[in-house]
């Protein structure tokens, strides 16, 4: 399998006055393509600046972060954009859609910003709000819609750009217990169908449901280990 991943002992140090605060220890994991990893930790583990540094939002202070090989350290920020928008598919705990904009149009918004014409914009937004259950849904509004169903459009906005991989940000922290089921099973048969997820959360019972487990603490891994989402 080929290698969409690999963090090479990144170390995350903010400075707050005159303190230094170690994100991040030496974190070092592969992700090959195809799988379903969910990066799980107490609030003070490292995981939002593990995400922020694996969505290209932020660099490490040290270590080497290589996406299907390109080194993110040496890449300039309009590299970065480039990889932000192409190669990763963002899902937030809050949704991040335009409350105005249509599910169909918030799904067409990355394409806009990769140069995609109009039509075909359209039919792929379509295709994919079709595969998370919302075809019935592609002209309603953020407020017209459930949360389950906006963080469909979410999933369908992160997927329209076919990136290398969809990185998931507590995706569930803002839905109910049946509904959260819901969404964990829609990544589940996502991940089947050949797309790479990566999960950041503090919940146990979203984690063991994907297929690896990275566990953070004080900024480093304290265990990696196989989730119940394997496939026997």
């Amino acid at each position: 399998m080929s290698l969409v991943i690999e963090a090479r002992d990144l170390r995350k140090i903010y400075h707050m006055g005159e303190e230094e605060v170690h994100a991040l220890r030496g974190v070092s994991f592969k992700v090959v393509k195809q799988e379903f990893i969910s990066i799980m930790g107490p609030s003070g583990s490292g995981k939002s600046t593990l995400l922020h540094i694996l969505g290209c939002l932020d660099r490490p202070t040290s270590g080497e972060l290589l996406i299907e090989g390109q080194n993110i350290q040496k890449a300039t920020g309009n590299q970065l954009a480039e990889i932000r928008n192409r190669r990763i598919g963002f899902v937030f705990q809050n949704f991040n859609l335009l409350p105005k904009a249509t599910a169909l149009e918030n799904v067409e918004l990355p394409l806009i910003y990769a140069g995609v014409r109009r039509r075909e914009r359209r039919e792929r937004a379509e295709v994919v709000l079709e595969r998370v259950g919302l075809a019935d849904r592609m002209a309603h509004r953020p407020p017209e819609l459930s949360g389950g169903q906006r963080q469909r459009v979410a999933i369908a906005r992160a997927m329209v750009t076919e990136p290398t991989f969809i990185l998931a940000d507590e995706p569930t922290g803002a839905l109910d217990s049946k509904t959260s089921a819901q969404i964990m099973e829609l990544f589940a048969e996502l991940n089947a169908e050949g797309n790479t997820i990566l999960i950041i959360t503090h919940d146990p019972t979203v984690a063991k449901q994907t297929k690896r487990i990275i566990h953070l603490l004080d900024g480093q891994i304290i265990k990696d280990t196989a989730g119940d989402g394997v496939s026997a």
